[in-house]
């Protein structure tokens, strides 16, 4: 009886060390719908369905472990080579399944919904993403390194991001404000609302987005809507790494302040338009460029 007594304890003792074990090797995070995301093990194969969220994946140390992304997801550069999926609003679903994913990581507002319903009912694991803020890019690195068990490098990466956002809403956050103008396009004039990152990254230094009462995101506004506001500072992004020409299409416009003081100022698209640890990056620029308009008043 003794025996068989020990036998017992000895298998009670060694079932809770291997659930022990399973429960260290289990990954689980909730996404931004508030969904519980369960893995019994980190994920090895992951797909990531925006540019922006392969970025925060390689941050976050997950990088070998993707295996697909859609397309213009080209930083860090060796994503470029990746299977593509499709592009963000039209993904290939042969294409993705194909690739067995253990894990998919979709953007709420930029995926067909009807996609990701479909890749649900076809059993994969969707976390679903809606970035929002440069808050959220931080919370991403941690929520996505416990997913594909990365944590100490993302940790690390979201550490370093809200110690330099802090630095920076501690210099700024008692400036002068400065009436700032975002141009993301020319044809049709379009600039960014106030529930988009780039009026964070302007709030951030102290700025104030002209624009900021227009809920849309990427509003299109009109020449004498702009003139009117006349903002102090004008920084535009356009396509790719290049000062788009039609910045200098304001200087027809000799009252309006921002051209009056020479503060017609860019900065590429991908450091000002994706939730990413880059856009601090970003930020950064913008922060000296709106104390330019302060240093010459």
């Amino acid at each position: 009886m003794k025996s068989s007594n020990a036998y017992f304890a000895f298998a009670v003792i060694l079932s809770l060390g291997l659930s022990g074990y399973q429960r260290a090797d289990a990954a689980e995070a909730y996404d931004d719908e508030g969904t519980l995301i369960r893995l019994t093990a980190p994920a090895m194969r992951i797909i990531s369905l925006a540019p922006s969220l392969t970025e925060i994946l390689y941050a976050a140390g997950a990088g070998s472990k993707v295996v697909g992304v859609v397309e213009f997801s080209d930083y860090p550069p060796e994503a470029r080579s990746l299977p593509v999926v499709g592009r963000h609003d039209a993904l290939d679903l042969e294409t993705l399944l194909a690739l067995q994913p253990d894990l998919v990581i979709a953007w709420r507002s930029g995926n067909p919904r009807a996609a990701i319903n479909r890749l649900r009912e076809l059993g994969l694991t969707i976390y679903v993403a809606e970035p929002q803020d440069l808050d959220t890019v931080a919370s991403h690195l941690d929520r996505l390194g416990t997913l594909a068990g990365t944590g100490t490098v993302a940790s690390a990466a979201s550490a370093g991001f809200r110690r330099q956002l802090q630095d920076l809403r501690t210099r700024y956050a008692r400036r002068e404000p400065v009436r700032t103008f975002y141009q993301v396009w020319d044809r049709p004039l379009i600039t960014a609302g106030g529930k988009e990152l780039i009026n964070d990254i302007i709030s951030l230094c102290g700025g104030t987005n002209i624009f900021r009462e227009l809920s849309r995101v990427a509003p299109k506004v009109s020449v004498e809507s702009v003139l009117s506001r006349d903002p102090q500072i004008i920084v535009a992004s356009g396509m790719d790494q290049e000062r788009p020409e039609w910045l200098d299409s304001w200087r027809d416009w000799t009252d309006l302040s921002a051209v009056r003081n020479d503060k017609l100022f860019f900065i590429p698209p991908d450091l000002m338009q994706r939730h990413t640890p880059r856009a601090l990056e970003g930020a950064q620029r913008l922060c000296v460029q709106i104390e330019s308009v302060r240093e010459s008043n």
